[in-house]
């Protein structure tokens, strides 16, 4: 167990590129960023005593949003409330199983998983031992708290009230409340997590490897960085890091090649997701299918404006332009001409960071059919491009996360001494 003095200072290489940073310090309430890429890398965290209380809150609350009412619908004396299970039941009723698991483990499972893992964690830190199995869960953290989307069911929520209020009575029970307050409390809480602070409290500090140097990339120097936890150490590719287990490669192997195989499975994808219905409205023997692009113009023409803005840009622009933002960058990483690493990076950051935004979609359409289900009156059944847009959603949040940014930087690297060696005065 690292000791309070030693916890704040080591040595890693920057995840985003590589650069080997001896880490000082941090200031309160500020940030250690990496100097070439701006990475956040560390933050000043005193002995928290916060996030353990946040996190035990929200697994109380969690039951409550799971088990009371959570929307209440009433339309001519027929009335019918739905639990936040029933989002995904229904599914499951209609022969939508990948639905409805997709629905339960981004927004019920993962995040438990997550809270869980955090009291772990924290209590370790309280303990000053990693209790067993809490490397494991801290190796896991990164990946689990890019599949949060309590919060984007919670928008979704109010997405669908819209969609709804003009339908029938709406009414806001105690589910929805509870729930609200579990997903700004989860938020809360990931935004707290430091990982690489975690790492050097549980597992020490890194020791910088025998004539490694700051300032230039550990695969400049022979050496490896661990994606996961940064250590730097002179391992051979294949070999487990010395520090947390993981795997470590100096570059993703593939990279690129499965970027670029997700990207078509995507952009093949999102003829089915945007042609057929995402969802067929059932009214007194009437049926009227609805896709994507007619549940925003109907939006429009109602003068719902903003909520069409909101799905048109989760479901039409956020898809695409990421499909098209992540061919760019696989392009630039290969890119024979020099470019601005920051500006790509940027990119990179936005598109990763928004992506996940378009499962409002999806989570609208699951609400929606568990609580307009009431018989010849009105009927709500899922169509089969939910399933194809949820598909869409996924593998671009897949291929965000399989594109590694240190080839963005390797390939400037390369591009920089190309153009030193053909300055005047210099040897070819």
């Amino acid at each position: 167990m690292a000791t309070a003095a030693s916890a704040n200072k080591g040595v890693l290489a920057c995840p985003e590129c590589d650069l080997v940073i001896h880490i000082q310090s941090p200031a309160p309430g500020q940030w250690v960023r990496c100097p070439r890429c701006q990475y956040a890398l560390v933050r000043h965290l005193p002995d928290d005593q916060l996030t353990p209380a946040l996190a035990l809150s929200a697994l109380m609350l969690l039951p409550m949003a799971l088990f009371l009412p959570y929307i209440g619908f009433e339309k001519n004396g027929l009335a019918r409330n739905m639990s936040l299970p029933d989002a995904a039941l229904e599914l499951l009723h209609y022969h939508y199983p990948f639905l409805a698991m997709v629905i339960l483990a981004l927004v019920v499972i993962l995040p438990q998983l997550y809270l869980f893992s955090v009291s772990w964690l924290t209590l370790s830190l309280r303990l000053q031992r990693p209790l067993p199995g809490a490397l494991a869960m801290l190796r896991h953290l990164p990946l689990m708290q890019r599949w949060l989307m309590a919060d984007v069911f919670a928008i979704a929520a109010l997405v669908s009230l819209v969609k709804i209020i003009g339908m029938a009575k709406v009414q806001l029970l105690g589910g929805f409340w509870a729930f609200g307050a579990y997903a700004l409390l989860l938020l809360i809480i990931n935004n707290r997590i430091d990982t690489p602070l975690l790492w050097r409290r549980l597992a020490g500090p890194a020791p910088l490897p025998a004539g490694a140097r700051q300032g230039i990339s550990a695969r400049t120097q022979g050496l490896i960085g661990c994606h996961c936890c940064g250590c730097v150490q002179t391992v051979q590719e294949g070999q487990a890091c010395l520090r947390c287990g993981h795997r470590l490669h100096p570059r993703r192997p593939a990279s690129l090649q499965q970027v670029w195989a997700l990207l078509a499975t995507a952009a093949l994808l999102c003829f089915p997701a945007h042609l057929f219905p995402i969802m067929e409205t059932t009214t007194l023997g009437h049926t009227m299918p609805s896709t994507i692009i007619s549940g925003v113009i109907l939006f429009w023409h109602h003068g719902d404006w903003p909520i069409a803005l909101i799905i048109f840009t989760a479901s039409v622009l956020i898809p695409f332009g990421k499909i098209l933002s992540l061919g760019w960058l696989c392009y630039r990483a290969r890119s024979p001409r020099p470019f601005d690493g920051h500006s790509t990076m940027r990119l990179y950051r936005v598109t990763e960071w928004i992506g996940r935004w378009s499962m409002i979609d999806v989570f609208v359409v699951a609400i929606v059919v568990a609580l307009v289900q009431l018989g010849n009156l009105m009927n709500v059944v899922p169509g089969p491009a939910g399933l194809a847009f949820a598909a869409v959603v996924i593998v671009t949040m897949l291929a965000a996360q399989r594109f590694d940014t240190r080839l963005i930087w390797d390939q400037q690297q390369r591009l920089n001494h190309d153009l030193q060696r053909l300055q005047p005065g210099n040897s070819l």
